[in-house]
């Protein structure tokens, strides 16, 4: 057994780890190596059946029991443990494996790992799609209903899905015999070696169409345009995604079809910006009202608010109104409306105006402007001798 690794370093495992561990290990092996991921890839196809074969003998208490004792020598068939080891894998195509790809992934990858005929054969979910939308920040915040319009494949209306002109049908493949799949076994002396291809005559499905569908040609499915209609919940961001079961494109061999997931983009608006379920608000105000206070008009979403500035407010100064925010998209709470309030200068004056300004700067005492005269404190206190 010179050359092999070792099984727990195979799936980067130490000696000693639990049946989950194993498990994660291989589940993630397997993804990275799998030939669908890697075609035509010959080192990952290599490492596939590597890891394979390591979790084959590890998930198996007896016969990893034999290999923490006894290494490679005790799981190899000709080593004289009792036919332990894994001689009529099928290494060729990967089909002694379904059993393991069934438990672990359940089809959550559609064809993934899907070589052998039993499987090729089953019903397979359909291509899941996406489709991204953009809709206004109003439609964001109160929800809407859409019409998108996808280009996908849709069943053939004409013979209903099957490829066969209407009246006929399919039948077994005689190349095959309707497994899908051309087998070849090859005994060596390290054991039965099973190599399994694709059937080139059915391309695995192991029917074949004698007289195909004059609409799509055999296919089943034709390529459409499909308009669906989207409703759009009240509170959906940016990268917010909305699934859509059953609208993707149809399942194989009476597999379910796929589903649809519609990606939001939101377009910014020109006053309000989002900070999670709440909004805030940049809003100019005047001098006067600034050191005078004054009841001022607040946009909202909805609606206008009146809200009473005190008298001195300061430039940035923050009010929150309760409730005028965003509704969650996962519950019923509301989030709130931020309005910072921007003291404008005027950048135009009349000769009188500014001469009023002058005359009113006059009467101010540092004692009206707390931050200037601490400003003026503090620079008093750097410049003292």
């Amino acid at each position: 057994m010179a050359g092999k690794r070792d099984y727990y370093e195979v799936l980067g495992l130490k000696k000693g780890a639990t049946e989950d561990e194993i498990k994660r290990a291989f589940r993630k092996k397997a993804m990275e190596y799998h030939p669908d991921r890697n075609p035509g890839d010959k080192t990952a196809e290599e490492k596939f059946k590597e890891v394979n074969e390591a979790y084959s003998i590890l998930s198996d208490p007896q016969k990893r029991e034999r290999y923490d004792r006894f290494g490679h020598a005790g799981v190899d068939p000709n080593a004289g443990f009792g036919g332990g080891g894994f001689g009529g894998f099928d290494f060729g195509g990967f089909g002694g494996f379904d059993d393991i790809f069934g438990d672990l992934f359940g089809g959550m990858f559609g064809g993934f790992g899907q070589s052998s005929g039993r499987r090729r054969n089953g019903p397979r979910k359909g291509q899941d799609l996406q489709k991204n939308i953009t809709i206004t920040f109003e439609e964001a915040a109160f929800g809407t209903k859409k019409q998108i319009q996808v280009n996908k494949y849709v069943n053939c209306e004409s013979c209903g899905g099957s490829g066969a002109e209407k009246g006929t049908a399919k039948t077994s493949c005689p190349k095959c015999g309707g497994s899908g799949e051309i087998r070849t076994t090859q005994r060596t002396p390290f054991g039965q070696f099973t190599n399994i291809q694709t059937c080139d005559r059915c391309g695995g499905t192991g029917e074949v169409v004698e007289k195909p569908c004059h609409k799509c040609g055999g296919a089943g499915k034709v390529r459409n345009t499909v308009t669906i209609s989207v409703d759009i919940p009240s509170g959906v961001d940016n990268d917010s995604v909305i699934s859509l079961k059953g609208q993707g494109e149809p399942g194989i061999n009476g597999g379910p079809n796929g589903d649809l997931y519609v990606v939001i983009s939101v377009e910014p608006h020109p006053l309000f910006t989002r900070k999670g379920n709440d909004l805030w608000l940049d809003m100019p105000i005047t001098f006067s009202q600034a050191a005078l206070g004054d009841e001022i008009i607040v946009p909202t979403l909805k609606e206008k608010v009146s809200y009473k500035i005190p008298a001195g407010t300061q430039p940035e100064t923050i009010f929150r109104l309760k409730g005028k925010g965003i509704k969650s998209l996962k519950s019923s709470k509301v989030g709130d409306l931020y309005v910072k309030v921007t003291v404008e200068v005027p950048t135009k004056l009349t000769g009188e105006q500014r001469k009023l300004i002058e005359k009113l700067g006059e009467t101010f005492s540092h004692e009206g402007y707390s931050k200037r005269k601490k400003f003026a404190d503090a620079m008093r206190d750097l410049f003292k001798s």
